[in-house]
């Protein structure tokens, strides 16, 4: 369709909309409560120790829908690409401009939602992010590419910051002991979730349509977040940090029962010492400084090396398998029977990072990661070719990124203290982005065609990373968040 008089007004309409939404969805200022920190503290150490309740689940499988809704959108891009480059007439080259788009739009919305979500809080965030959905939906009605570029970068903004909130809201709503383990699993199923609904919807309305039908799903796919809201609470740590403990206290009310907030309510309970986290959010300087710094640049090392190798020697994975002797055309067979072999690497990492140690458990997978790749490496330098070496070694390689990525983000959202917690998760997700938009520039220079060198050089970060984080990580399994903050100021 032409860029019409109609258009125009359309799509001048939605940011004004979205702002204000924005408006609405700030939370009230100078309000004043009568209840005090001290009865916050007790109210989060009894919700600290309660078993899983319904509440939980259904803020579980709330979340899990979200971050299926956040993956498919970067993951339609695959489909959508040889229906636009079709109709636009585009090479392959041009047409490749349409995810650097995108993964930059991710890159900037996990930082910018980030801020957001510490600013207005995680439940407001998520509720904005489903409005930019539905508004960039008109993406699927764009005359031309460039309008497509412009418009998919929104789109990958408002998709970017949802991972590291929907952690940062888990983190900070789930009972100690399950934390790690649910938030674990959580990216898992959310990230498999997102790439099954993205090749789905792909196999059976495009063919009934064409390409654009999948930009348009951004319309019902926000709905459904925004019909899910009620389910949505606010965390209760935001609210106690932004002064609001009647409010804190009715949402740990839902979620620890009526003997445990009667337990809670009593002043002669024991509780944790306060801990003052009503600090104003100042930006993200604080992260890459103080006592969050070594442990924050431990874990942006590791995102840019996992967006290099995920993004960059992954996505050029299969081209470069015939160097070991693989077949061109059974290059794709060999990593999605890689990919099966490595789904139960996640129920690994579950019970490694539950059971034995968090932050040791996402060292010991940046560490693997390093050696698959230096294998690679000294697979492609001695031209060693054996089918099932380069298999074994392919699905290591997938289990090794699969388990990185998903302790990452969870690690990020347990170690910050409740002020920086959204920002911090989504500095450590954009860091994550920035190593695939970093793989693509490397890419233009045809880098990953040499691919003894590409695998050496990919494995430096991943292994500096591992060195810094054994150094300066700190133990979350089963501690609350204030305990985690207190050992840090040790």
């Amino acid at each position: 369709m032409p860029m019409t008089m109609d258009m125009w007004i359309g799509m001048a309409l939605i940011p004004i909309g979205l702002a204000l939404s924005f408006y609405a969805l700030m939370p009230p200022r100078g309000r004043a409560e009568s209840s005090t920190p001290q009865a916050s503290a007790r109210y989060l150490h009894v919700a600290d120790g309660v078993a899983l309740n319904r509440e939980h689940w259904k803020l579980v499988l709330v979340l899990i829908v979200t971050l299926a809704i956040d993956v498919m959108k970067p993951a339609t891009l695959g489909f959508v690409m040889p229906g636009l480059s079709a109709e636009y007439g585009l090479p392959r080259s041009h047409a490749s401009l349409l995810a650097l788009f995108a993964l930059t739009g991710t890159t900037v919305g996990s930082v910018v939602w980030g801020r957001i979500a510490d600013r207005f809080g995680r439940r407001a965030a998520i509720l904005f992010s489903a409005l930019m959905f539905i508004g960039t939906a008109i993406c699927g009605a764009m005359p031309t590419f460039e309008w497509n570029l412009a418009m998919c970068f929104l789109m990958g903004a408002s998709a970017g910051g949802l991972l590291p909130i929907a952690f940062t809201l888990m983190a900070e709503t789930v009972p100690a002991r399950h934390r790690g383990w649910l938030m674990v699993a959580l990216g898992g199923i959310g990230t498999s979730a997102g790439y099954m609904i993205a090749a789905g919807s792909a196999a059976w309305l495009e063919p009934l349509f064409n390409w654009r039908v999948l930009w348009l799903l951004g319309l019902p796919t926000g709905a459904v977040i925004i019909f899910l809201n009620r389910f949505i609470p606010e965390s209760p740590r935001f609210l106690a940090a932004m002064g609001r403990h009647q409010e804190s206290h009715a949402v740990l009310r839902r979620f620890a029962g009526a003997k445990q907030a009667l337990e809670a309510d009593d002043p002669a309970h024991p509780g944790p010492p306060v801990i003052d986290e009503s600090h104003p959010v100042s930006g993200i300087r604080p992260l890459m400084r103080g006592r969050h710094a070594r442990i924050s640049w431990a874990l942006l090392v590791c995102g840019t090396g996992w967006g290099l190798a995920n993004f960059g020697f992954l996505l050029w994975l299969p081209t470069n398998l015939k160097e070991l002797g693989v077949d061109p055309a059974a290059a794709s067979a060999l990593l999605a029977k890689s990919a099966f072999l490595a789904l139960p690497g996640i129920a690994v990492v579950i019970l490694l990072y539950q059971r034995w140690s968090s932050f040791k458990a996402l060292v010991l997978f940046i560490a693997l990661t390093a050696a698959v790749l230096l294998g690679f490496a000294a697979l492609a330098a001695f031209e060693l070719r054996s089918a099932s070496v380069t298999t074994a070694a392919t699905a290591a390689l997938l289990i090794c990124v699969s388990g990185v990525i998903a302790m990452l983000i969870p690690y990020a959202a347990e170690i910050y203290p409740v002020h920086l917690r959204g920002s911090g998760s989504g500095v450590i997700a954009a860091s994550s982005k920035f190593g695939g938009i970093l793989g693509a520039a490397l890419a233009l220079f045809s880098f990953f065609d040499h691919f003894a060198l590409s695998a050496l050089v990919l494995a430096l970060p991943m292994a500096l990373s591992a060195v810094m984080l054994w150094r300066s990580g700190v133990e979350t399994r089963g501690i609350a968040l204030e305990d985690i903050q207190s050992a840090l100021r040790e």
